[in-house]
């Protein structure tokens, strides 16, 4: 089932002043490190160690049978990093008191996926030496992370964001028994592929085909990195709010130039080669009936990314037996593809789902007894 909304949410008219009332509700995140010794990659490769970065909120809480009831994971997208999370528009309106994942309640697990953040990346040394990393490998890390390290033995709620959303159809169809619910957000259930994996590719080859970058051996970041940073930034705009916020030649320019200047001092060509390589091998059509536990994906008008003329999300959303889906319409209030860190757009819909999926968390729960 999917629905095409008439309104963002019904309480969009405070969406403003619910931003600027800022006052931090949430509690600070408590942030830790796991290395893993001898992992080993889909590819083969291996890495001595490999160090993972997380952030947590909240405490654990277990059932009678010591089976974990209120962990709830949260991956990110692409190039980001557990950190992005922890804002007023996305920690605002989830985790503070009697917000729906209040951390008084959850246990919030934000990982840094493997080559983002503080986890380990090409740029530690590695370069292009670093094994060639997919996103089953990202998903099998996070869950050692959780069941070794955290001691995670069960998911409430599995969620991500644009690459983080991809994460967690895999989850669902690799742990089935390991949640209770999935949401993906910005995300398409099948290969990567048409205009989506073009613009991956031209994004890769503006570094590659670049002599500064020298097969990643380089001494300065590349000017190519430039060239692929435009083609990540057109591809992820929001046309309406871009118009509205830079309405003349000059602040369009002053932006973009900006903004350029900005992600070159932050990111690093090999990491960003390897972050958006790592969706090479992604596809989970084929097993989207392994999928048990109710799934609720929430995608908007405005994402180029994976827009909603392909029809691809109303598709597939039937191969899943308790799936179900929302495309946000296009509003003053949505963000593109970024409209998955804006919280107050969906989060009645996460409301609703955790609502949905309280039955099969109980089953679980006596299951275990």
């Amino acid at each position: 089932m999917i629905r095409r909304c008439l309104s963002v949410v019904p309480a969009l008219a405070a969406l403003f002043f619910c931003l600027s009332a800022h006052a931090d509700t949430w509690p600070a995140p408590v942030e830790g490190d796991y290395v893993i010794k001898d992992f080993r990659f889909a590819s083969g490769e291996t890495l001595p160690e490999l160090r993972l970065h997380y952030r947590t909120l909240g405490n654990i809480h277990k059932d009678k049978s010591g089976k974990v009831d209120n962990a709830v994971l949260i991956m990110h997208g692409t190039g980001g990093a557990g950190t992005q999370f922890v804002n007023e528009r996305f920690a605002g309106q989830l985790f503070g008191p009697g917000q729906p994942l209040d951390a008084a309640k959850y246990f919030i697990v934000l990982p840094d996926g493997i080559g983002h953040g503080k986890s380990s990346k090409p740029s530690d040394g590695l370069r292009m030496k670093f094994p060639r990393y997919d996103y089953d490998d990202m998903v099998k890390a996070d869950y050692r992370l959780l069941t070794e390290k955290l001691k995670v033995n069960h998911l409430r709620l599995v969620m991500g964001t644009s690459m983080g959303g991809m994460h967690t159809w895999v989850w669902g169809e690799t742990y089935p028994d390991f949640m209770d619910a999935l949401m993906p957000l910005a995300s398409l259930p099948v290969e990567i592929a048409g205009r989506n994996r073009m613009f991956r590719r031209m994004f890769m080859d503006a570094i590659r085909n670049d002599p500064e970058w020298n097969n990643g051996d380089y001494t300065k970041q590349p000017r190519g990195l430039a060239d692929a940073l435009h083609i990540l930034m057109i591809m992820g705009s929001v046309p309406l709010q871009w118009q509205k916020e830079y309405p003349t030649r000059d602040a369009a320019d002053k932006y973009l130039e900006d903004r350029i200047a900005a992600l070159m001092k932050e990111d690093d060509a090999n990491d960003c080669l390897y972050q958006v390589d790592s969706s090479r091998n992604y596809n989970p059509q084929p097993r989207l009936a392994a999928i048990k536990v109710p799934l609720l994906a929430v995608n908007s008008a405005d994402d180029q990314i994976n827009p909603p003329e392909l029809g691809i999300l109303e598709r597939e959303i039937k191969n899943v037996a308790n799936g179900s889906a929302v495309v946000l319409p296009i509003s003053d209030a949505t963000r593109g593809h970024s409209s998955h860190t804006w919280a107050v757009l969906w989060k009645n819909y996460l409301v609703d789902l955790l609502q949905k999926s309280e039955g099969a968390a109980q089953r679980s729960r006596s299951n275990s007894k």
